[in-house]
């Protein structure tokens, strides 16, 4: 037998025993969930969703099987295997720093293995129990793209091994873009002010906004369909997940742009679009967001700038389900097949019912 696939066996079998006979725990921001080949579900909040026709366009076939498909590739195939520049791993994905050159060495594994992550924020763990194994899954804190297994088995002064799959990483040589990268620190928010088409038209349009996501989310139905949100009985609201570098635009500064777009003083509808789903909701991501959304609330509703009390709710943000992937950038995709300038989307509502 080849040399290589005798050294493959021999590590595989040696990490199975290891995984069964080694605690689950793991340092670092562990998620449990169940794994959905297992007939349980795993379900990740990110910070950039996209659908999976989406991604289907930016990544090759072989990255969205690895990253969005939990796939795995040929040991000692993989472009980074061997690949020792100095410089910074990115996600193929959504391009956020992972990992340093630095922290990159030989395991012998045949996949790039590194001692530690660029940052405790870059990465998330999950827990795997697929193929009769206990594993920790590593995927990017970002994008929540599958990227390897965590193990114990790595040299000092961590003792961690990050092996990961090359099509799941890019490369940025050492220089001022990959500290750039590096310092880019994105946080996300969620916004619904009636139909989502031009909710998210504007918001792209702002500086610092780095993606936009039009989806559903508040509601009780798992992965509704746009059909079923608009029979305005899932209880979702059309809403924009938007990512956003807090260095160029705060989320205050979003907060005071999402009461600029619509009417919030109107309940369950924007213009002639009504029903519950085109509902003004502030979806917050923790206490201090809502801090700032309930602050900015007072003082609009102390400067009598509407006229009538304002409507809009301010509710922790929950699960978040992109929608039809038609959906999404949809003034855009008009303008380009028009030729023009304009979308058809009002600037308080599109008039869609």
């Amino acid at each position: 037998m080849n040399p290589k696939a005798v050294a493959i066996l021999v590590l595989a079998a040696g990490l199975v025993a290891w995984n069964f006979l080694s605690p689950p725990s793991r340092v670092g921001r562990m998620m449990t969930a169940r794994d959905s080949r297992n007939g349980g579900e795993k379900t990740v909040v990110s910070k950039i969703n996209r659908s999976p026709q989406e991604w289907r366009k930016i990544l090759t076939a072989e990255q969205f099987h690895v990253l969005r498909e939990r796939g795995t590739e040929r040991a000692y195939n993989g472009r980074f295997n061997d690949h020792y520049e100095k410089g910074l791993y990115v996600c193929a994905a959504c391009g956020s720093p992972l990992f340093r050159s630095e922290a990159k060495y030989d395991h012998g594994s045949g996949w790039p293995s590194f001692t530690a992550p660029a940052s405790e924020e870059a990465v998330l763990f999950l827990e795997d129990r697929s193929y009769g194994m206990s594993r920790t899954e590593v995927r990017c804190a970002a994008c929540g793209s599958h990227l390897g297994h965590v193990f114990d088995d790595g040299p000092a002064p961590t003792g961690q091994h990050y092996c990961l799959n090359s099509a799941a990483l890019d490369f940025k040589p050492a220089g001022a873009e990959a500290l750039a990268v590096l310092e880019v620190k994105t946080e996300t928010a969620v916004f619904a002010a009636g139909c989502f088409w031009g909710v998210e038209d504007k918001f792209r349009k702002v500086p610092g906004v780095l993606s936009t996501v039009a989806g559903y989310t508040g509601g009780r139905t798992a992965r509704p369909t746009y059909k079923q949100v608009c029979s305005d009985t899932t209880g979702h609201a059309e809403a924009v997940q938007v990512a956003f570098d807090p260095s160029r635009v705060s989320y205050e500064d979003l907060v005071r742009f999402f009461f600029s777009i619509h009417d919030p003083t109107q309940l369950n509808r924007q213009g002639p679009d009504v029903g519950q789903q085109y509902r003004s909701v502030l979806f917050t991501d923790g206490p201090q967001q809502a801090e700032v959304a309930f602050r900015v609330m007072r003082g609009l509703d102390q400067s009598g700038r509407f006229g009538r009390p304002l409507a809009t709710q301010v509710v922790p943000a929950s699960a978040f389900y992109p929608a039809e992937e038609y959906h999404q950038q949809y003034l855009d995709k008009m303008r380009r097949r028009s030729g023009s300038g304009s979308g058809g989307c009002g600037t308080d509502s599109c008039g869609r019912s």
